[in-house]
């Protein structure tokens, strides 16, 4: 296993947009995509690529907005909800859930997984309050040699939906 790749894709959507037309929208447009970001190393040399699509967020970067990652100590990467555990011969992908035990989602060796979560969270602007409801998707995968478009000719392995 020489690659992770984490594939993070966000729809957003304010309280006007919850009619049944914009459901239906939402739900047509694509849960991957090609790979399009370049590999970073993380932890003891293990390469990982983090592709990002579909924010609307204004400047939203990696821990310049609401995604944030960590490098944490032991071979762990953290990210949003998420948190892989790389031990001597797998990794391992977890939902980290607030107050509550990680839920394990599975092992790479496995095969690919996609995540699923809604939330929603309220934003202030302008001295205006409203709620923002976000889908984050999340597909997941270790590979030897990178193939960009990976997620767009297989089906997940493991499917998790935080309900």
């Amino acid at each position: 296993m020489n690659l992770l790749i984490f594939q993070i894709i966000i729809r957003q959507w304010d309280k006007s947009q919850r009619t049944p037309a914009h459901v239906a929208t939402r739900a047509a447009l694509p849960d991957r995509y090609t790979i399009v970001a370049k590999p970073f190393y993380y932890a003891s040399n293990k390469a990982c690529i983090i592709d990002q699509h579909g924010d609307d967020l204004p400047n939203n970067v990696f821990n310049d907005g609401r995604l944030k990652y960590a490098k944490l100590a032991d071979d762990q990467l953290s990210f949003d909800r998420f948190q892989v555990s790389a031990g001597a011969d797998r990794h391992v992908l977890a939902y980290l859930v607030e107050d509550k035990r990680p839920v394990i989602i599975g092992s790479f060796d496995q095969g690919w997984m996609q995540c699923r979560y809604n939330w929603r969270y309220g934003v202030e602007e302008s001295d205006q309050f409203y709620w923002m409801y976000e889908e984050l998707t999340l597909n997941a995968v270790c590979m030897d040699d990178l193939d960009v478009d990976f997620f767009l000719k297989s089906e997940p392995d493991i499917i998790f939906r935080d309900k």
